[in-house]
């Protein structure tokens, strides 16, 4: 009897107690959390503030990869864009359907002249050359 006692305690010994298992799945959920629920929530806040932010005549692109501009904004869910330069091919579609907005005048154009590097090499010259005294004929 003595032995049953002894073996029994033993067993329970090395079985991990309730407050390891609650204490696992905390940690378990803890990192789900942290992992996917998250980034999950600020991605939506982004996207939120995105579809907040679209104004007519922003350039945007859907989910399927068509490039458009926004024409009109029908109601919270609805906005009309026009695809391509055909003017006459103008889509009510969704706002969950677009994925990236570049708002209107804010795209950079550059002037191809001012950055080839002929012209940059002219304007050393005509530097070194005042410095020098020099003038080009």
């Amino acid at each position: 009897m003595l032995l049953t006692l002894l073996e029994s305690t033993a067993t329970t010994a090395k079985q991990p107690s309730g407050l390891f298992w609650v204490i696992y799945i905390v940690i378990l959920v803890g990192f789900m959390w942290l992992l996917i629920i998250r980034p999950q929530k600020k991605q939506k806040k982004q996207m939120e503030d995105l579809h907040k932010a679209m104004e007519p005549g922003d350039n945007i692109m859907t989910t399927g990869g068509f490039y458009g501009t926004i024409l009109d904004i029908v109601d919270d869910t609805t906005v009309i864009v026009e695809f391509g330069n055909n003017k006459n091919c103008r889509i009510p579609m969704h706002k969950n359907a677009i994925a990236e907005i570049e708002k209107a005048g804010s795209a950079v154009v550059k002037d191809e002249e001012e950055d080839t590097p002929v012209k940059e090499e002219k304007k050393e010259d005509k530097k070194a050359d005042k410095k020098l005294g020099k003038t080009k004929e």
